[in-house]
């Protein structure tokens, strides 16, 4: 695509949002009450307001490489916080892709620079699931797994978060949700994960509420 093509792409979106409602940019200007948080991944192939079918405003939307929640990267921290504690999301959906190149890059490991330490903890999701991983025969099977299992991992890491915890104490909000994108069909698929149960599996080890009351 052109580059200039970009900006006429825009003023012909906002006369199109203009036509359907005049006040459309008015209102959107008074500020945003998303209920949905959503971490996907940085691949220009997947964009959530598309996928989801939303508008402008419905969802707070934080994208990196391989939809990942390091505990030590202050912007997706920065970004849980502000969703949980000022918006007051009621959702929070991390949601990978098939056909993911961080997590094919974490499948077949190569020395890639700078990328190595953020492919890190996919490693360490392939490491934790070793087993199964190993006992899936097909090549293509065997990386949809780990882009599965990598959601799953990434949404305990949300459940580790203070922010989460103490809103979870206090309104039994945001509820934690796991989806993929598979971009060889269009759909998204819930994985139909309960965070709840998963958070009690390991409670006794990441609960945060004892440091409350101390």
């Amino acid at each position: 695509m052109d580059f200039n093509q970009i900006f006429l792409n825009n003023k012909k979106w906002i006369a199109e949002k203009l036509t359907l409602d005049p006040d459309y940019f008015t209102n959107l200007a008074k500020g945003q009450s998303p209920e949905y948080l959503y971490i996907g991944c940085s691949d220009s192939r997947v964009t959530a307001e598309d996928l989801m079918g939303v508008q402008p405003g419905e969802v707070f939307i934080h994208r990196n490489i391989a939809n990942q929640v390091i505990p030590t990267d202050n912007n997706v921290n920065a970004v849980v916080q502000y969703a949980v504690e000022h918006l007051k999301v009621k959702h929070i959906i991390i949601c990978g892709h098939y056909e993911c190149g961080g997590v094919k890059a974490a499948l077949y490991p190569s020395d890639m620079g700078q990328l190595n330490s953020w492919l890190q903890t996919l490693r360490d999701v392939r490491r934790l699931h070793k087993n199964e991983l190993e006992s899936i025969p097909e090549d293509n099977q065997r990386f949809d797994r780990l882009v599965e299992l990598n959601v799953l991992e990434q949404c305990m890491n949300i459940i580790k978060i203070d922010h989460v915890q103490k809103s979870w104490y206090k309104t039994g909000f945001p509820k934690i949700h796991g989806w993929v994108f598979n971009v060889r069909n269009g759909k998204l698929i819930d994985l139909g994960l309960d965070m709840e149960k998963e958070f009690m599996s390991i409670r006794s080890i990441y609960d945060l509420k004892p440091l409350d009351n101390q």
